[in-house]
């Protein structure tokens, strides 16, 4: 297939609760996996799509026509709703179609709609196929019968960008009515809104969500300029539903008195200091019982004063984190901390599908594309980008 300047349909799957499926099934998953991905390339396939890469526990797929999309994600449930094709097990698969410019090199594409896509997916639940109002508005009136459209509304999504407006594929075959979906708005947060994607940095996701799951005070460190801000709110955006109390980011860039820094904490979850009590202490006497995450963000210019609030916090009840970004570590006890280094500068002379790989890169594009939306990197230009993203 290949990738039209129009826009490419991306559809991502994933099994809810795959890994609980695979400690309880164990030999039977691995049979059952293996009907799901037979289905799901069958799927894709009947539907003049391809499968770029099977995830593991689900697929990520691309199509020439969104009609084709919806056609393949309908037949792949459809198919699923007999456990007999998964070796008894039932499947509980969510769906996300989403419709952009890609770029396609060797057998991957590139761009932020894969992401975008992907995190529509991440919002549903099992059985749930959501669409995006890109993937309406070519559709038009084209849908397959008996299929249609539930308006969702406009969601906020884990990647902290634009709020996308989402629609759920209805069938008379297929379950209808589930919970609210998984976006920022179902937990509370006080997470601010992105004007760009999130791009790369997936081994440091990785690392800094597997830290915070065996630390309460994780600081991530670094020189000013690395992005450590944008990689706190994105790891909030990501571990929030294991927070039912919420992630709270607290920004002190702006603060200079370290006697204020309290306050900023306690404005992010809307409390007011107490009569007979330091504003620390109403902090702490409301986070007893409470699980949540704190992000305090630009601890540099007030270390002591962060330090004394964070150990405060961690006292308050055994439920509360914090990640912390900072040029410098905090000292205190349980403190552990990360490093967080440049993104790694592309070779120049390596060649372009090389390069579309490098996390540098795919962020030059993509700011790039902010200005020039049909922008792609080509041979000519590619040893000028990646000399740039190297200086950069």
């Amino acid at each position: 297939m290949q990738v039209s300047p129009e826009g490419t349909t991306l559809l991502f799957t994933d099994i809810e609760g795959s890994t609980l499926l695979w400690e309880k099934e164990g030999e039977r998953m691995s049979r059952a996996l293996a009907g799901h991905d037979a289905l799901s390339r069958a799927a894709v396939e009947r539907n003049r799509g391809i499968v770029v890469k099977m995830t593991g526990d689900g697929m990520y797929a691309a199509f020439a026509d969104p009609v084709d999309a919806l056609n393949a994600a309908l037949a792949l449930q459809l198919s699923l709703e007999d456990p007999k094709t998964t070796n008894g097990i039932s499947f509980r698969v969510r769906y996300g179609l989403h419709l952009g410019i890609v770029e396609r090199r060797e057998d991957d594409l590139f761009g932020s709609p894969v992401n975008r896509a992907a995190r529509i997916m991440k919002a549903a639940h099992g059985g749930q196929i959501l669409i995006s109002q890109a993937v309406v508005d070519r559709v038009g009136d084209s849908l397959p019968p008996p299929v249609s459209l539930r308006d969702l509304g406009s969601v906020r999504l884990r990647d902290l960008a634009t709020s996308e407006h989402v629609y759920q594929l209805i069938h008379p075959e297929l379950r209808q009515d589930f919970p609210a979906l998984r976006s920022l708005e179902a937990t509370p947060n006080n997470l601010p809104q992105q004007v760009t994607s999130f791009i790369g940095r997936g081994r440091e996701l990785a690392e800094i969500k597997e830290l915070l799951e065996s630390t309460r005070l994780l600081t991530l460190l670094g020189m000013g300029g690395l992005g450590k801000t944008r990689l706190s709110l994105q790891i909030g955006a990501d571990v929030l539903e294991k927070y039912p109390d919420g992630v709270w980011f607290v920004d002190l860039a702006p603060i200079k008195d370290p006697s204020l820094v309290p306050n900023a904490a306690a404005q992010s979850l809307g409390l007011r200091e107490e009569p007979g009590k330091t504003l620390t202490q109403t902090l702490c006497e409301h986070l007893k019982q409470h699980k949540l995450l704190f992000v305090l963000d630009n601890c540099e210019h007030l270390v002591a004063a962060c330090a004394s609030l964070a150990d405060a916090l961690l006292h308050s009840g055994p439920d509360v984190r914090i990640l912390a970004t900072s040029r410098e570590a905090l000292h205190i006890r349980g403190e552990q901390t990360y490093q967080v280094l440049p993104l790694k500068a592309p070779d120049a002379k390596a060649g372009i599908e090389s390069l579309l790989r490098s996390d540098a890169v795919q962020l030059f594009v993509e700011r790039a594309r902010l200005q020039k939306p049909r922008f792609a990197l080509n041979e000519r230009d590619a040893p000028a980008v990646a000399e740039l993203c190297a200086r950069l």
